[in-house]
């Protein structure tokens, strides 16, 4: 089973550029973050019309998350537990049901800037629910992921330039504390466990030519539960697609299952 999770920055704004890719990589699950579209408002047909179930969880003109996959979904939940006055679009999970069964949580982890301040907080606060989450999924001792946007760059390799990020809530001490709290649980970062040399990005900012400079990060990631990760027959990050028409800032990251 491949599995993809896709920034996709405005799914109305490409959705061409979507069907196209869901037509020409055809994953088996795509999991979405920025859709900044309404449930309602989600262009659904188009990506039924090529196989795919659809979930969404969806906020107006921002943040957003869904899954879409050739195989049945079910046990879909919205939301990150632990604060229900918490109304951005950001978790959602389902259970994907192949020769086994597979549960996906797609998040879109707060950006948190400017930091100090209460964005960064909020980042933080979601961050330890999302441990408390994690947590919870370990404890089932199932096949499970959670992958998106992290809007986390773990480690100096994984930026171009590293000093230009000291001070940015995607890489402030606190912000990769968090980020290694959770996966010291036991979860395996897929793409890692794959590939350890630097100079590996899923994201660039539309800005001062950062894609002809591959000034990137990599803050797109797939966190395995033990019982996923001896699943894992790879990981990678498809950087061509970056370079096409009207591209998301971010690129899909991969992970292939034997499922």
């Amino acid at each position: 089973m491949k599995i993809a999770t896709f920034n996709i920055n405005g799914v109305k704004a490409r959705i061409e550029a979507l069907t196209t890719w869901l037509q020409d990589s055809a994953p088996d699950v795509a999991v979405l973050q920025e859709i900044k579209s309404v449930d309602e408002g989600f262009p659904r047909q188009a990506i039924e019309d090529l196989g795919y179930n659809v979930e969404t969880h969806g906020q107006k003109g921002f943040n957003g998350v869904a899954i879409l996959s050739k195989f049945p979904l079910e046990d879909v939940t919205r939301g990150l537990p632990g604060d229900d006055s918490d109304e951005q679009a950001r978790w959602i999970e389902a259970t994907v049901i192949g020769e086994k069964a597979l549960r996906i949580c797609g998040l879109y982890l707060p950006n948190g800037n400017p930091a100090p301040g209460p964005k960064y907080d909020y980042k933080l606060a979601w961050m330890e629910r999302l441990y408390s989450r994690a947590k919870a999924l370990m404890e089932l001792e199932e096949p499970a992921l959670m992958c998106g946007d992290y809007n986390i760059i773990p480690q100096p390799e994984d930026a171009a330039r590293p000093s230009a990020w000291t001070d940015d809530a995607l890489f402030l001490p606190e912000s990769r504390a968090a980020f290694r709290r959770i996966v010291n649980l036991g979860f395996t970062e897929a793409f890692r466990a794959r590939q350890t040399t630097s100079g590996h990005y899923s994201f660039w900012d539309y800005q001062a030519g950062a894609w002809d400079r591959n000034d990137g990060i990599r803050i797109d990631h797939f966190l395995l539960t033990p019982q996923c990760a001896d699943l894992l027959n790879d990981c990678w990050i498809e950087k061509d697609l970056r370079g096409r028409e009207k591209p998301s800032d971010h690129v899909p990251v991969w992970v292939d299952l034997a499922l």
